[in-house]
């Protein structure tokens, strides 16, 4: 045993033990009363049926666009290209060779088979868990950088930078992030969309509308906690920079934003686990994240107990490894 091992023993309190195994029974008898209450009731549980959830595999038939006749079938390795030649068209069909279930010569009516195979895709909750990802990563990213400007600004002795910042941060902080993804996707998105249509450069879809009002309501909490992370650095530091010749730019990059950063790391992960749960509410806009994709399965399956579940553990999975990765990266910050 190391020498942190044995501190870390030392410093234990009275009846330690006792109160791990007390800890211990309490969470045995929690699973205990549940387990208990899901036997009372009249419910069905299928959990077997929970992996398809997240991967199954998928029958496909190619089918025939068109009528005609079976002019070839040329394989090349594991595929093969089935040429349908019809009155007026031909049409060629890229299948796995081993799927073929036509031969050549042979009369094809429209919508038939021409070659059936089978494909693993992903599940509705996977699907969603990665759109759930990929707007959480996104969103604080962005956050991360509106959070910085505006805790900058929020200090700046210019008054149009410092009330800007002000009345963004209130009004954002003022009112529920249902309100702002509504308005996000309906007003600004209508908007933008048709500003975007008129010049021929097509439509957002509402997948960005969803990050960016995720990105501002949490860009505004950032601010505040960048602002406070500043203050909380000494005013002597700043003037000793300024003294070395740092610009107040230079002195921001180099010597307070790196020890704020340090003292800011807690509240900001904080802020980025209540960002991958607040995405929850994307589905009032038609994104498929995590939550949306359990309700879908749940409407399909009638499994409402083992699927929502699921995407609470999934949520945790999330969360946790936030959370961990945040710890680990405090204890390295410290020691460097």
């Amino acid at each position: 045993m190391d020498k942190n091992s044995n501190q870390r023993v030392s410093n234990r309190p009275p009846n330690y033990n006792t109160w791990v195994g007390v800890f211990c029974v309490f969470v045995v008898i929690v699973t205990g009363m549940f387990y208990y209450a899901t036997q009372k009731i009249e419910y069905n549980w299928r959990w077997n049926r929970v992996p398809i959830y997240f991967a199954y595999e998928d029958i496909i038939d190619i089918v025939s666009d068109i009528e005609g006749e079976v002019e070839s079938i040329t394989a090349k390795g594991d595929e093969a290209v089935i040429t349908v030649k019809g009155i007026d068209e031909s049409k060629s069909y890229r299948v796995p060779a081993e799927s073929v279930q036509v031969d050549d010569g042979e009369i094809i009516s429209y919508a038939d088979t021409l070659a059936t195979f089978t494909e693993w895709r992903p599940g509705l909750l996977v699907i969603g868990l990665w759109i759930t990802l990929k707007i959480s990563i996104i969103a604080t990213i962005a956050g991360i950088i509106i959070g910085i400007i505006g805790g900058i600004a929020r200090l700046s002795s210019n008054p149009a930078f410092k009330w800007t910042t002000i009345v963004y941060v209130e009004i954002i902080r003022g009112s529920p992030l249902m309100v702002q993804i509504l308005i996000w996707y309906f007003v600004f998105g209508t908007v933008i969309n048709d500003l975007l249509a008129a010049n021929g450069l097509g439509r957002l879809p509402a997948f960005w509308y969803g990050v960016a009002s995720l990105a501002c309501f949490a860009g505004a909490y950032v601010t505040e906690i960048v602002r406070a992370g500043i203050q909380s650095i000494h005013r002597g530091q700043t003037e000793a920079a300024r003294s070395l010749g740092m610009s107040y730019a230079q002195s921001m990059r180099y010597i307070i934003l790196p020890q704020a950063l340090r003292r800011i790391l807690p509240p900001l992960a904080g802020q980025f686990i209540s960002l991958i749960k607040d995405s929850s509410l994307l589905g009032i806009i038609a994104i498929r994240e995590l939550t949306k994709a359990a309700r879908e399965v749940v409407s399909a399956s009638l499994q409402p107990f083992e699927v929502y579940i699921l995407a609470a553990i999934l949520y945790l999975v999330l969360t946790f490894t936030l959370s961990m990765a945040v710890q680990k990266l405090e204890r390295r910050m410290a020691v460097s």
